[in-house]
């Protein structure tokens, strides 16, 4: 259901820099849609399409009750994974059954716009994508971009053109100068960035239209000329172009113009680096959506050291090579698609490509690895905002492996360590893809890697909701611990089997198998592999409804993960303590252990742990007399669930608990006031879902200004800190959320009140509090 007011619900980018003309495009683009609902920019590269389309879609989201969702498929290259990465954009987990009918079901009620950005590699696919999602979900609009159209019906194709130039015996007119037009005005604004002060002059505005005319208006090729003002005049600048494009038209490149057009300045922005920068260029384009300066430094360096890799890239920032962006509180670094295809042309002249990948790979296997042996500790959260940035990069070392039995068993090892991420990420099948696949290349010969691998392919499979997949793949782990003879092998097996039973309903069993597993991890001492198996002897124990031994396992979980500082595993095991008060009549108790589990399930994300702590919450309100809150709490619970977190793949018994106090729920307000409360917490966001458990929603809030704008009392909380000068991570820790959580508080208040700083934000909570008697 359309959750209502959610007008910025979405995940667009910011834009780094200002957005140049196309007034004439935004408006077709949006008369466009509104009578199709499917329109695709085409275009040369560089000419803008993306920012065209992140544009249109800013501007039309309070169209959209439930958002506006760009999918990045440029770094995606395996069309079997399309569908998969629009769930990922849409921050779903991925579910038992097909993806693409999980994608269907959620979409069908909701009324938002996707934008399907980078199409060109992979049109088939995301054509058959595009006509399921028109034919099944009357209310979504898809905007997308490519090089070439989808061909499909119902499609409205604009070709996106060059900025508008000036002609070329063209002067101003009446005093008014040439300004206005969009390429000027771009070069202008470029200009001014890299040299504070340049401006359009009756001295300058004719060399400066021949230049944009000379790049045929395609704006990556003039805010590459713009930058080139930091050491040339821009007669210089102009000069250079025409003897350049002279050289470029007596030869025989086989390209449209405006391509051969782009290419040039391209080369020519090439050859203005110097030698360290030009191989620096080359090197960078190994990564795959982005990167951080310690990846540089370990991959890139070539001998230097990490001051002087630094200083490359601040170079290469300089000339509009790289783009500097911050995530998560890190700076990362990008190139454009067309620079970086580019660079990858130069690499491969240089031999130093396929040294260059293996590097890349071994260097992400290493922090995935790093990941996974910190994860039972206060870095969990950190580590996972790492590999949510990290992705494109980590899926580049995956492909890798795939390319012969020699490199494989690096990839399993690698695949198997990303299991926490995929687990809390909800990437099911993202996993399983990725180690069949590398089961398949690799040799026969048997190892703990190979096992590793056979269990977290049972887990997911369970998980998944295929049980015969997770079988199979227990008894061929099974035969092959047996023929290694290795003991935490066997237990990894054993453990394997106890989620298998636990699956298919089989409690006893799977306590016998999880105790076994717990024994040997424990005299191992492998905190990661020991609380695997105390969750799954905690669910297990409970669906055989031997609550001492599942609540002391919950215990045992709490005291390991509270000691280390860490999120999730902390969370269920609150979750399921907070059962157990539960179940003793501490409602009290109960209700503090569980919004605990909350709290902490929001910061890193958990939704499935999040979705059973509002379950319990919401049994608690029917005991508390409180019906209709319960019918809100149990429709948020079942929208997590619809998403792919359904938390009775963890504890089964909620099924039971759940169908005796909805039936309670409804008996004191009736069918109607149920499905109404039921209704309005099924349309809610897992953010949106987790204030109201904890009763953040409802509360006084505080005027804000003439508009009667309000904020909320977390948003207030939050305001107070960034008035004491904390950064969004040190917020993030004191109110035990994540640091994406901390930046949409931070996003929202700016938005409220007007401001565009934090330093607005301060002046305005220390004026309130002198203004308090």
């Amino acid at each position: 259901m359309p959750s209502g007011g959610t007008a910025n619900v979405g995940n667009l980018p910011y834009e780094l820099t200002s957005f140049v003309g196309r007034r004439h495009e935004i408006a077709e683009v949006r008369r466009l849609l509104s009578v199709s609902r499917l329109v695709t920019l085409t275009g040369v590269g560089g000419v803008g399409k993306t920012r065209l389309a992140l544009r249109v879609a800013a501007d039309s989201s309070r169209a959209f009750d439930d958002g506006v969702w760009s999918v990045g498929l440029g770094e995606l290259y395996d069309p079997g994974a399309v569908v998969d990465g629009v769930l990922s954009a849409l921050n779903l987990r991925e579910g038992p059954g097909a993806p693409e009918t999980q994608l269907v079901e959620y979409l069908t009620p909701r009324k938002l716009l996707l934008v399907l950005d980078n199409c060109e590699h992979l049109v088939g696919p995301v054509a058959n994508l595009a006509e399921t999602l028109l034919r099944s979900c009357p209310d979504v609009r898809i905007l997308a971009t490519s090089r070439e159209p989808f061909g499909i019906g119902g499609e409205a194709v604009l070709r996106v053109p060059p900025l508008t130039l000036p002609e070329a015996r063209q002067r101003s007119v009446a005093g008014g100068g040439l300004g206005h037009y969009e390429a000027m005005t771009l070069f202008t604004e470029r200009a001014a960035t890299a040299v504070p002060g340049f401006e359009i002059t009756e001295s300058n505005e004719g060399v400066v239209a021949a230049i944009c005319r000379r790049l045929d208006g395609l704006p990556l090729a003039i805010e590459l000329a713009a930058v080139r003002l930091r050491v040339m005049s821009v007669e210089q600048i102009l000069h250079r172009l025409t003897d350049r494009f002279t050289l470029l038209t007596t030869g025989s490149r086989g390209a449209p113009s405006r391509q051969q057009t782009l290419l040039g300045s391209i080369d020519w922005s090439y050859d203005l680096c110097t030698r360290v920068e030009r191989e620096m260029w080359g090197r960078l384009t190994v990564f795959a959506g982005g990167f951080e300066l310690d990846a540089a430094e370990g991959i890139c360096s070539g001998g230097m050291t990490p001051e002087q890799v630094v200083d490359v890239v601040a170079s290469l920032i300089d000339k509009s090579i790289l783009l500097r962006e911050e995530t998560g509180g890190a700076a990362r670094y990008r190139m454009l698609e067309t620079l970086r295809d580019y660079g990858v042309e130069r690499l491969q002249e240089t031999g130093e490509f396929a040294s260059l990948l293996r590097r890349h790979r071994d260097w992400y296997a290493h922090l995935v690895l790093r990941a996974e042996s910190d994860w039972i500790s206060s870095r969990q959260l950190s580590w996972t905002l790492r590999l949510d940035a990290e992705q494109s990069n980590i899926v580049a070392g995956l492909q890798f492996c795939l390319t012969g039995p020699h490199e494989a068993n690096a990839g399993i090892r690698m695949a198997g360590a990303m299991y926490p991420y995929w687990r809390v990420r909800g990437k099911l099948r993202e996993g399983m893809r990725w180690l069949a696949q590398l089961l398949a290349v690799r040799g026969d010969e048997p190892g703990l890697e190979q096992i590793t691998a056979l269990y977290v392919l049972s887990v997911l499979s369970g998980l998944h909701g295929d049980a015969d997949a997770s079988a199979i793949y227990v008894q061929r782990g099974s035969a092959l611990a047996a023929q290694l003879g290795d003991r935490t092998a066997a237990a990894l097996m054993d453990d394997a089997a106890g989620q298998h039973a636990l699956i298919t309903l089989d409690a006893r069993a799977a306590c016998e198998h999880f105790e076994s597993s717990l024994a040997v991890f424990r005299d191992d001492g492998n905190v990661l592999y020991m609380i695997w198996s105390l969750s799954g002897l905690a669910a297990a124990s409970d669906a055989a409804e031997d609550w001492a031994r599942s609540e002391e396992c919950q215990r045992e979980m709490l005291a390991l993960t509270e000691s280390r500082g860490e999120f999730m595993y902390r969370g269920w095991a609150l979750w399921g303590a907070g059962m157990g008060a539960w179940r003793r009549g501490e409602y009290s108790g109960a209700k503090e252990l569980v919004m605990q589990g909350l709290q902490l399930a929001r910061s890193v994300d958990d939704r499935t742990g999040g979705a059973g702590c509002i379950e319990v919450l919401s049994w608690i309100a029917v005991d508390e007399g409180a019906p209709r809150r319960a019918a809100t709490l149990m429709g948020a619970a079942e929208g997590l669930a619809r998403a792919g977190c359904s938390p009775s793949i963890l504890y089964p018994r909620l099924l039971v608990h759940h169908d005796r106090y909805e039936e309670k729920a409804r008996g004191a307000i009736g069918d109607r006031a149920f499905e109404a409360e039921f209704g309005r917490g099924l349309g809610m966001r897992f953010e949106e879902a987790a204030g109201y458990a904890l009763d953040e929603r409802g509360t006084t809030a505080a005027a804000v200004g003439p508009g009667s704008t309000t904020l909320t009392r977390r948003e207030r909380q939050v305001a107070e800190l960034v008035a004491e000068g904390l950064t969004n991570r040190a917020i993030a820790d004191k109110l035990v959320i994540s640091q994406r959580t901390a930046q949409g508080h931070v996003e929202h208040i700016l938005s409220k009140l007007g401001f565009t700083s934090r330093t607005q934000i301060a002046a305005w909570v220390i004026e309130r509090r002198q203004g308090e008697p």
